[in-house]
């Protein structure tokens, strides 16, 4: 009789069991990168892109909504199902997939392509975050670590095979936020991530290298583990920083070029370091209120190739000025506090841990665009959240909303019934 008067109450109010905020930001966003889309391709003959991207918003709203409302049984169920279907995507776009910009990641399906390396993502959380929210498992243990390392290079080794190492390096974000957020050691967190940041300061200068070095001592000292695994991996960030300079000094001369490009990109301003000189342009010129909607020089003359994909950001900044820029950040920053925020309230561990794995892969994802089209982060094909076009992605961005909003209903039935 109980759970009866909890279903009709359930029908009679829905609205408090559905995130609004959280919804109301997702399609801001969304609203914003159409609209950016459309002034990046105006009047260039590629207005099919934003017409693509208002069809691929209908698609992943609507499957925003069906996870909203899917058992948790049955996303757990069919995990394991996804996981492995989605593996067999990767295999089989290695063999009969399309190349676009060097990377074999694509299957084309009339006009419609389809990457299966951004459904990676969402197969592998969901997989986890089943996997460890059963009774009796650990991530500390030797186990369960290691199924869940299976679960993460799995996809992770088949995408860098592709080779699209943007991606790649949200596989690996997403499970240094899983580790972060199941209680894994700080030091070797800490560790995992200094580590790539110090070897990108050495190749700056060396007083970068030392200035970084002596930072990591200091507070991997003062996390107080045991001396021995403190002093190894102080040594190892240090060996590994010292020799990275010597390291590219013996690569291929295309490929130190692209560290140097990345480095100083002024160095080849009409080649490698032509895109990111041209989006400091974009977003320094657009001042603090922006040129106006469709009247960024940069945009609208097309200095910067393909902008409606990685370099969406410099449209809003540009047109719109530090506000528009801002107002981005903002957005996608609320996104990422909310998903927070749920993985904080969830009383249900695999609720818990998909909202904070997705918290993880916008905040990656954000910092990373955003870097990129500043020039403080290496070019390396990630899309910003909700607004730079791709299908794909968008799809899948959509499906992570709709798992935080189920996440929020089944909090607030949960709470509701107590």
């Amino acid at each position: 009789m109980a759970e009866q008067q909890n279903i009709f109450e359930l029908r009679k109010s829905p609205g408090q069991f559905f995130d609004w905020q959280t919804f109301l930001l997702t399609i801001m966003s969304i609203t914003l990168g159409l609209i950016s889309i459309y002034s990046a391709t105006y009047d260039a003959g590629m207005s099919t892109y934003f017409f693509k991207q208002l069809i691929y918003t209908g698609v992943g709203i609507g499957v925003m909504l069906v996870l909203m409302v899917m058992p948790e049984r049955w996303l757990q169920a069919y995990s394991l199902a996804f996981f492995i279907f989605i593996l067999l995507l990767l295999i089989s776009v290695l063999i009969f997939g399309r190349t676009i910009y060097g990377t074999k990641g694509w299957f084309q399906i009339g006009s419609i392509s389809i990457q299966p390396s951004e459904f990676a993502k969402l197969a592998s959380l969901n997989l986890i975050a089943t996997h460890l929210s059963r009774k009796g498992t650990d991530i500390k243990t030797f186990r369960d670590f290691g199924i869940v390392l299976a679960i993460i290079f799995a996809p992770f080794i088949l995408i860098l095979y592709e080779p699209d190492f943007g991606t790649a390096t949200v596989i690996l974000a997403m499970f240094i936020g899983i580790l972060f957020w199941t209680g894994f050691d700080l030091l070797l967190l800490f560790f995992v991530i200094s580590l790539p940041i110090i070897i990108l300061l050495s190749l700056v200068s060396p007083i970068h290298f030392v200035a970084a070095v002596s930072v990591y001592s200091i507070a991997a000292a003062l996390m107080r583990k045991k001396i021995i695994l403190t002093f190894a991996t102080i040594l190892i960030v240090f060996v590994a920083g010292y020799t990275s300079p010597m390291i590219v000094d013996n690569l291929m001369p295309h490929q130190k070029n692209r560290i140097d490009t990345f480095l100083n990109p002024d160095k080849d301003p009409l080649g490698k370091g032509y895109n990111v000189i041209q989006s400091k342009l974009a977003v320094g010129s657009g001042g603090i209120m922006g040129k106006g909607f469709l009247h960024g020089t940069q945009t609208q003359l097309r200095y910067i190739p393909k902008q409606w994909t990685d370099f969406i950001y410099c449209v809003p900044s540009e047109e719109f000025g530090f506000a528009g820029g801002v107002f981005v950040i903002l957005l996608l920053s609320g996104i990422i506090l909310k998903a927070t925020k749920s993985a904080f309230d969830s009383e249900n561990k695999y609720y818990s841990l998909l909202s904070f794995g997705i918290a993880s892969v916008f905040f990656y994802h954000t910092i990373i665009n955003i870097g990129m089209v500043l020039g403080l982060m290496p070019v390396m094909g990630i899309p910003l959240p909700f607004m730079s076009y791709g299908g794909s992605a968008l799809i899948v961005n959509c499906a992570f909303i709709g798992l935080l909003l189920n996440a929020y209903r089944s909090q607030k039935i949960k709470v509701q019934n107590k």
